[in-house]
């Protein structure tokens, strides 16, 4: 399908009003609940396959695991060592697919040190894993789209990282990954399927399910910025909620066959001046392996990997996960991290599917596809490099519950919005910067985030001279990327802008309570607010923030959680409807 025979794929007011207006008129053939990597991945797979397709979102897109990993498109090195060959092929031939055929403007390449502490077996054993996990890249003929690993001496790894201490190891390897702003992407692959059709809405809660006999055929949908309430009919509905799996199933008559489990996960954000190196370093832990990432102007370093069963929406880090990561990373550093050094942080949860093991870092990465009842797709586990397998095997069972016949898969070949061109207009930066008068870094900027649609940013800056300024207090970001995210890019408010659109939320010392107010006042004439009303968002967003940091100071899970809980959502869900005699099987 050309680029002339799409739709817009612009996420708006306007665009999410038409989409719950249709969602409350017509049958779908896919209703996809959830609108994390895997739930987009399913609406693109299925709308590209020909089908008709309907997402909801209780909260704002990606905002649960999706948008608090480690941010790395990579095929899990450590899963060689539990002889997990083929999740590690698969993961990376989808790394290979990304950066090359389908979003080659936000994945890109990143390369890691792994030191080596032991003189002879260790770089031989490490050394074979990493020359295997090159040749998984190569297999089916896929292509890598990274350089090849390399084995370093200690001279030459410290001219490329100088804060390791010398003394903490006596050799290293240094191999090719790849990474990604894990929101953004989400947030593009549901814009791709708005461009081939869908119909996707945010702050939309499923409240319950309509079934006739044993099989779903829809949802009662509510919208939770108005409180409107509508059921949406369809032939299929896709349960691709994360960590929420079980709570879902529960809801449509027991546990069924897929049991999640949440772990947390922790990262910390640090100025890059605070770790000398031109490359990320990977660590090993007791329990796990640790990364030290670059990101911009910053490192992200983590993760940790602990149990979780308290608040699934705000998962808090402690004090105890903050001194876990730091005195890990600085049992390597030469100038060890305090801290005072910690810029941001955040805390998601993996769904892991749950087994014998006690242990979260034992438990499965694989997913699996289950059809509980008729009408009824469930597609939980795996991680963030393998959604697009994951959306196809959904889609495939979605297929299989279908009675015309479904094409097959394609979005192997499918380039996501901003990635058709892209390369032309890098070539072409230094051209763009003197056309638009912006640097070339700022171009360079848009560019990574918003790919070949760079145009309509520099056309809001073109009307809007006043948009071609930095953020005051986080000049990383231009004043028309906080309006666009409100056009284009389905913001609803002020903490979906600072924390997911942009990053600024873990990227500046005051975690953005300084750009909110001039977050606020460019958001406001796009999304229709009042003074009052944006008056609100910022005191939500400053108490937001509060909170966090207040759960940080707390020793244990417990403590932390029941702090991060004093700042309730801006738009909390809503809350299951009393049990109805007839009609739809209630949900939540």
């Amino acid at each position: 399908m050309t680029a002339a025979v799409l739709g817009s794929s612009r996420l708006g007011t306007a665009e999410r009003e038409t989409a719950l207006a249709r969602m409350a008129q017509e049958e779908f053939d896919v209703v996809v609940v959830g609108a994390g990597i895997v739930g987009a991945g399913v609406a693109l797979d299925a709308v590209t396959r020909g089908l008709s397709v309907a997402v909801v979102e209780s909260h704002d897109f990606a905002s649960g695991t999706s948008s608090r990993s480690s941010k790395l498109i990579h095929g899990g090195l450590r899963y060689l060592e539990q002889y997990n060959f083929e999740l590690v092929r698969e993961a990376l031939t989808e790394r290979g697919l990304l950066l090359q055929n389908v979003a080659p403007h936000l994945v890109r390449p990143v390369p890691f040190l792994f030191p080596l502490t032991h003189r002879v077996w260790e770089r031989g054993y490490v050394g074979a894993g990493v020359a295997l996990y090159d040749t998984l890249a190569f297999s089916m003929g896929s292509i890598r789209g990274v350089p090849h690993h390399r084995h370093l001496t200690r001279s030459k790894a410290l001219r490329l990282a100088p804060s390791l201490r010398r003394d903490a190891f006596v050799g290293a390897v240094q191999y090719w990954d790849a990474q990604v702003d894990d929101a953004r992407y989400v947030m593009t692959v549901l814009r791709t399927a708005a461009a081939y059709g869908a119909q996707i809405a945010s702050r939309t809660q499923c409240v319950g399910f309509l079934r006739e006999g044993e099989r779903v055929t829809g949802l009662h949908i509510r919208d939770l910025e108005t409180g409107v309430e509508a059921q949406v009919r369809a032939k299929q509905v896709v349960n691709a909620t994360g960590v929420w799996t079980d709570d879902i199933q529960e809801l449509v008559g027991g546990r069924g066959q897929i049991h999640v489990r949440a772990s947390k996960g922790v990262h910390l954000v640090v100025p890059r001046d605070r770790i000398h190196s031109s490359t990320g370093i990977i660590l090993r832990t007791e329990k796990s392996v640790l990364f030290v990432i670059p990101w911009g102007r910053h490192w992200i370093i983590g993760t940790t990997d602990t149990a979780w069963d308290l608040d699934k929406v705000h998962p808090a880090a402690s004090k105890a996960d903050i001194r876990y990561v730091l005195e890990h990373v600085n049992s390597v550093l030469t100038t060890p991290l305090t801290p005072d050094d910690v810029e941001g942080v955040y805390a998601g949860l993996r769904p892991l599917l749950s087994g014998e093991s006690e242990e979260t870092s034992k438990l499965s990465r694989e997913h699996v596809v289950a059809h509980p009842v008729p009408g009824l797709v469930v597609i939980a586990g795996g991680k963030y490099t393998t959604y697009r397998v994951m959306a196809k095997d959904a889609v495939d069972a979605v297929a299989h519950g279908l009675d015309e016949k479904v094409a097959e898969s394609c979005t192997d070949r499918v380039m996501l919005a901003g990635g058709d061109g892209f390369q032309a207009l890098w070539n072409a930066r230094y051209k763009l910067a003197r056309t638009s008068r912006l640097h070339v870094a700022r171009i360079e900027h848009l560019l990574r985030r918003y790919g070949s649609m760079i145009d309509d940013i520099l056309r809001l800056i073109a009307d809007r001279p006043d948009l071609g300024r930095p953020l005051t207090g986080a000049d990383d970001y231009l004043r028309a990327e906080i309006v666009y995210a409100a056009t284009h890019e389905g913001a609803r408010h002020l903490n979906d802008v600072l924390a997911r659109r942009t990053r600024i939320s873990i990227e500046t010392w005051d975690r953005g309570v300084g750009v909110a107010e001039e977050a606020a006042e460019l958001l406001a004439p796009e999304l229709g607010w009042s003074k009052d009303q944006a008056d609100r968002e910022i005191e939500y967003y400053r108490n937001r923030v509060a909170a966090e940091r207040d759960s940080q100071e707390q020793e244990g899970d417990q403590e932390a959680d029941a702090r991060r809980r004093g700042a309730p959502d801006i738009v909390p869900a809503a809350p299951p409807p009393a049990p109805a005699t007839q009609g739809p099987v209630n949900g939540g």
